[in-house]
């Protein structure tokens, strides 16, 4: 009798060939999203981290994080995440002038920079979020699937046609990458670690680049290490009069 196929196993493999895939394609990309992300902590501004529905996970995924740069601003509005309802935010996600409000509220600056994270891509906030931004002389950044904004998109201009940068997540259409025989829809989302593992790319060249500068990086510790309640603190003290969430 043949052996059932691991699906769980296909999965993991799948994800481990999208990663190589993206580290051969989209390097160039966040090289240069490192760069502005370093030159912007360099000169004393913030990076922002932007997404709606399950793309918010890649916001606080570069906040407040063991390991991760200090300077690194969540725009976290709970109306456009899924624990407030998930047919809300859904809905809401594509309300014209909220972006504004929540580009206000957080004190998006020029010289700042701003990493939007939309799969489709065709979402009317973060569309709205990055072109806005784009026009305070925020360097903007998108990490979305290409493809899936090329096939959905309408007359509407996509993420990818209003940022200064686009890192392709290569997510396929849908964001679901396996076939289950007997099942008509396809499982196993992709988006998510690959969108976390571009992000962390992006901050770990950053922190690199700024030691090539001369500058120390500011970078939180875990809570649990020796130090670490001093170490963070001090840089708490240091970012809260522009990072909302501290």
């Amino acid at each position: 009798m043949k052996k059932p196929e691991d699906l769980g196993q296909k999965y993991l493999e799948k994800l481990a060939g999208l990663l190589q895939k993206i580290g051969e394609t989209q390097m160039p990309a966040i090289e240069q999203a490192a760069c502005a992300v370093a030159n912007a902590i360099a000169s004393g501004n913030i990076v922002h981290v932007f997404g709606v529905g399950h793309s918010h996970i890649l916001a606080e995924e570069a906040f407040f994080r063991a390991g991760g740069l200090a300077p690194v601003n969540a725009i976290l509005e709970p109306s456009l995440m899924l624990h407030e309802g998930a047919l809300k935010s859904t809905q809401l996600e594509n309300i014209t002038g909220l972006a504004e409000v929540l580009l206000d509220y957080y004190e998006v600056q020029a010289d700042d920079v701003l990493i939007v994270a939309s799969n489709s891509g065709v979402n009317a906030v973060p569309v709205e979020m990055a072109t806005l931004a784009k026009k305070r002389g925020v360097f903007t950044v998108a990490i979305t699937s290409l493809s899936y904004s090329r096939m959905v998109k309408g007359q509407r201009k996509a993420l990818f046609e209003v940022v200064d940068l686009v890192i392709d997540n290569l997510g396929e259409p849908g964001d679901a990458a396996l076939d289950l025989p007997g099942v008509a829809q396809r499982v196993g989302p992709t988006s998510t670690v690959a969108g976390a593992a571009i992000i962390n790319a992006i901050m770990i060249k950053a922190t690199h680049l700024l030691q090539e500068l001369g500058i120390e990086p500011p970078i939180y510790v875990s809570s649990h290490m020796p130090g670490a309640a001093e170490h963070n603190m001090r840089l708490m003290q240091r970012y809260r009069g522009r990072i909302k969430l501290l």
